[in-house]
């Protein structure tokens, strides 16, 4: 309707958004660890890790509005799930963290539903292709050796000339 990219939402109101946090993020931080955000000891080490997660997070906030943009929002959910699900199997594998009965039977439902996801949405562009397909005219057009303009003059399809004859 406002033939606004996602890119330029997304440019038009990072600025809001992060002055909206920098004003109120201090006070709920303290509202909900009941510790101070100003108190903390930062070392060089630590805003390094600060400046890095801020990376992250512009990163992971661009690729979700070019994802939405590109796709769909149902495809940006299925991804989600991915993302939930290499995040449960990367914690096990490097981690050792183990997977409860619950943890599994979810990561295989996720996986299952986004192979049908996959499934239904490939075959539905399929169809879609095979609809908008024009037509082949298998029929074999002849012409005669003259052609004849509005004007009278015959023209020889052969010699691609003028003919004499009328």
């Amino acid at each position: 309707r406002l033939k606004v990219s996602s890119t330029q939402l997304l440019y038009q109101s990072s600025l809001y958004q992060s002055a909206v946090l920098l004003i109120t993020g201090p006070f709920v931080d303290k509202l909900l660890t009941k510790k101070d955000v100003f108190a903390f000891e930062y070392t060089f080490e630590v805003v390094v890790f600060i400046l890095m997660s801020c990376g992250i997070a512009v990163s992971v906030n661009f690729s979700t509005f070019l994802v939405i943009g590109t796709t769909s929002p149902v495809t940006y959910q299925v991804l989600g799930h991915l993302k939930t699900c290499l995040i449960l199997s990367f914690g096990y594998v490097l981690l050792k963290d183990p997977f409860t009965l619950r943890n599994l039977a979810g990561i295989l439902i996720a996986i299952f539903g986004m192979g049908l996801y996959s499934f239904f949405s490939v075959s539905e562009s399929r169809k879609k292709t095979e609809g908008a397909t024009l037509p082949v005219n298998t029929q074999v057009r002849t012409f005669p050796d003259t052609l004849v303009s509005e004007s009278g003059m015959a023209y020889d399809k052969v010699l691609t000339g003028v003919c004499p004859c009328r």
